[in-house]
Parts: structure tokens; sequence; C-alpha cells
């Protein structure tokens, strides 16, 4: 079975986006591993499944498939890549387009040189919605690890991060402490590690290790994520530069139940067709 596709980045977050509207699509998480694996298939962090909306108030759904095979309900760089794919295929005129996931209905407004304005929704910070096992809603916990005990902010964009604040993002223990926070036993649904250091109040450096993926060169809703605790903290001013491995993205929060705003550019790569005989 032949399943076209696009493959698209947005700050080196690479992604494969297929269009479920227009062919059948089956993909299950063997072949998504497949698929997702650099010597073997296409090579990327996450497929993007373009499908028809439940619901009337929205334009598309989209799926998020990670590089191991499980699926996840946000992810900002790829809201930028399914803007841009859905116009370009001429599934849309619209540049204002309403997508609905897992966790929530997002709204992409499409700018001029490739750059997608994502409205990320309204940030949740109780331990139930993150999922985190804590007693009480705080802004900083103590997370204790195999080898001390750090301090992370925890909230759920969709998805659940962890944010912990480093004096130098270069030797950042990333590598290390990465997969002990993505897989701590406090977080059941397993979270997103991001490592940030405060370079003024209207800039930071960030790092995230992903959960189902590893260390990426960038993660949009990591950084939202990152700019909502450093504001939490009162670190930080209501609109932060964001610098990732991969590049540059803006992002805004007026804090208490308004939602976060992030800029950002993305990239078509190349067209293929999946053979997928798994």
């Amino acid at each position: 079975m032949g399943i076209k596709f696009t493959k698209m980045q947005a700050l080196g977050n690479d992604f494969v986006v297929v269009d479920a509207i227009s062919q059948v699509v089956d993909i299950g998480r063997q072949q998504a591993r497949r698929i997702a694996d650099r010597r073997w298939g296409v090579g990327c962090d996450q497929i993007l499944l373009v499908e028809n909306p439940s619901r009337p108030d929205v334009d598309f759904r989209f799926r998020i498939i990670n590089a191991d095979g499980g699926e996840v309900a946000q992810c900002g760089n790829g809201a930028r890549c399914v803007a841009l794919f859905v116009r370009d295929t001429g599934l849309t005129n619209k540049t204002e387009i309403r997508v609905e996931t897992a966790a929530d209905v997002m709204t992409l407004n499409v700018l001029d040189d490739d750059q997608v304005r994502v409205n990320m929704a309204v940030p949740r910070f109780a331990p139930e919605d993150i999922p985190f096992i804590a007693t009480n809603r705080q802004d900083v916990y103590d997370l204790a690890l195999e080898d001390g005990e750090i301090e992370i902010s925890a909230l759920s964009l969709g998805n659940p991060h962890a944010v912990r604040v480093v004096e130098d993002v270069d030797r950042a223990p990333v590598a290390e402490q990465g997969p002990m926070i993505e897989r701590h036993q406090r977080f059941p649904e397993r979270v997103n590690a991001g490592f940030m250091q405060v370079c003024d109040r209207n800039h930071i450096r960030l790092r995230v290790y992903e959960r189902g993926v590893g260390e990426t060169p960038a993660c949009g809703s990591g950084a939202c994520a990152a700019v909502v605790a450093g504001r939490r903290r009162a670190l930080l001013d209501e609109s932060v530069i964001v610098d990732l491995p991969g590049g540059r993205v803006q992002v805004q929060w007026s804090g208490n139940a308004q939602p976060v705003y992030m800029t950002g550019p993305a990239q078509s790569v190349f067209e293929g067709e999946l053979k997928l005989t798994l």
C-alpha cells in the first residue's frame, strides 16, 4: 500500500505529514516506528495525520504519533507544519485555520514568510490535569532523581511538561536527567523535560527532552511551557524570545486564564510515497 506524504520541519523538529482525507491511511504502532526510523524509514520525530474534523466548528483534525509509535495529544511545532501543509496541498485557502487535537482546539494563523502564529490554549496547573502526583498545586516542586533532588515547574499545554531552570543550558544534564524526568513515577503519562536558561526577562535559551522521542532540536509546546513556568516564577515578562538548538520562536502569555501564543517558522522539505509492507 502506497501512502503519499510530505516531509516537513519546524526549527529542525521534523515530521512526516500525511493527508488522511484524500487517501485511506492505516498506520499501526510498528509501522509508525519503522517510518520514523532514520535508517530504515523516512526518519522523523513525529508523524502527523491530517483528518476530517469530528465537529462542525473546526476545519481539520490532526493526530500526532511519536517516533516510538505512541500517540500524543499536542505538538506546537507540528501545528505550524500542519497549517502550511493544508494550504500548500489545497485542502484550504484560509489564513486562519482551526484544528482539533486529542487535547483541544487550536487556532493557527498563517503569516508572511512561512511564519505561523499558534494559539496553544490556556495552560493547566492542577496536578490531576497534568497529570502529576502531588498533594497541592505549586509553582515549584521538588523532584527526587537517582543523582539527587532538583526543582521543577509542572504544567500541561495539552501534553505534560516539567521545566527546570539551569544556569547554562549548554552544560545542562539533558542526556542524563532527561530520561529520568520523562519516566519519573510522579508523571503517570510520562513528561516532556525542559531545561531553561533565563538570559533576561524577555529572552531564554531552552533544550527539551521529549517523551517518546528524546532530545529534539526544538519543541513548540516546550517553549510555551518554559515561558509560562518562568512567568509563574516572576522571572519573565509577557513577551519572550525562546532560542532552541534548532532556532527561535516568540512566545506571549499575559497570565491567569489567558491562552499562550507562539509564533515561528515551518517548511516543507520533500514529498514522497510510503510503502507500508511491515
